[in-house]
């Protein structure tokens, strides 16, 4: 179906009338050359007619495209039950560690979250997804929304040290409390991948997490890191713990508080467990809701708009060079 979102714009069509020229009526006092002027004069009032037309139909097509014409689909049912899931990711300095391995190339810790977590956002179908950043404090940067692709692109377009360096995980329980406080009936679940400890922000980790409990929030949690990692010194090969900072104790602890649990992600098939336990939460039942997928037209008008302009314009230059033409043949039989 045909529709229009500003459609009061073509209210504005009569507005050309409005500064619209008085007409010069030739009074006798203009030199008038015997055979020609009347011709050229007779012609150029056909041209004036004929353009005058084009101006209009040019006008009523630009108010058109201006109106934003857009072509409704057929309604379509939006799932009815879900869960509210939001997603707290760490971006501190050291998420750039490489320690992690993705289709067989080593990458650092944050491209393994953001590869394992694109897939897992692509399967929330019916789930309502939220993404908060966290480093020297936490933001959110996607709330509650059934959008997976705008959050997925989000996701994408975060940099590590874009919010800090530091680790406020505190900061991100608290802001996950918060928004869920918005929503009546939820599974509130809050999903922290974090590759440290908590050494940032002016909110405890611990007492975030007891608001939360009570607030009926589950916090699953995610160590994110390798165990082993093989650096080469002067003296040869050195094998090195790279998640020395990563405080396990805590974070199992948080989980345990909030009746969530703790994961280990070692590698990519550790980091995807995550997706069967989220996968045997039951949904909950919302509201029927519907939309209508829309696609815009305005292009079209403005693109014929600005055709007809380009043939007024060639119109006026070759009447233009017709009136010179025979005006020049006209001096000549004279």
């Amino acid at each position: 179906m045909l529709s229009f979102s500003w459609p009061l714009v073509l209210l504005l069509l009569p507005l050309p009338l409005f500064f619209r020229q008085t007409k010069v009526v030739n009074q006798g006092g203009h030199l008038q050359l015997p055979g020609v002027s009347s011709n050229i004069n007779a012609k150029s009032q056909q041209g004036i007619k004929r353009s005058r037309k084009l101006y209009w139909l040019m006008w009523l097509v630009f108010l058109c495209a201006i109106a934003r014409p857009q072509w409704l689909g057929e309604p379509i049912e939006l799932p009815s039950k879900g869960r509210d899931l939001m997603v707290a990711v760490d971006l501190s300095g050291s998420m750039q560690i490489e320690d992690m391995v993705v289709n067989n190339r080593t990458v650092d810790r944050f491209t393994l979250i953001q590869h394992v977590l694109s897939d897992f956002i692509e399967r929330r179908n019916g789930d309502r997804l939220g993404l908060i950043l966290f480093a020297d404090h936490a933001y959110l940067q996607a709330p509650l929304t059934q959008d997976r692709r705008s959050v997925a692109q989000f996701l994408q377009e975060a940099q590590i040290g874009l919010v800090g360096k530091q680790t406020a995980i505190g900061e991100a329980i608290a802001l996950a409390v918060k928004r869920f406080e918005l929503v009546d009936e939820s599974n509130r679940v809050l999903i922290l991948l974090t590759d440290g400890s908590n050494n940032a922000g002016n909110i405890e980790p611990e007492v975030a997490a007891e608001i939360a409990a009570k607030r009926n929030i589950t916090i699953y949690t995610i160590g994110v890191g390798a165990e082993v990692l093989e650096r080469r010194t002067i003296f040869g090969k050195e094998r090195v713990n790279p998640s020395m900072d990563l405080d396990e104790t805590q974070l199992q602890k948080l989980a345990d508080m909030t009746n969530g649990k703790y994961f280990r992600a070692r590698n990519t098939e550790e980091l995807e467990q995550i997706y069967q336990t989220i996968d045997q939460l039951e949904p909950v039942a919302r509201d029927q809701l519907s939309y209508r997928p829309k696609k815009e037209l305005f292009y079209w008008p403005l693109l014929l708009s600005l055709l007809i302009s380009v043939l007024i314009s060639c119109r006026q230059h070759f009447q233009a060079g017709v009136s010179l033409a025979s005006f020049s043949r006209g001096d000549q039989a004279k």
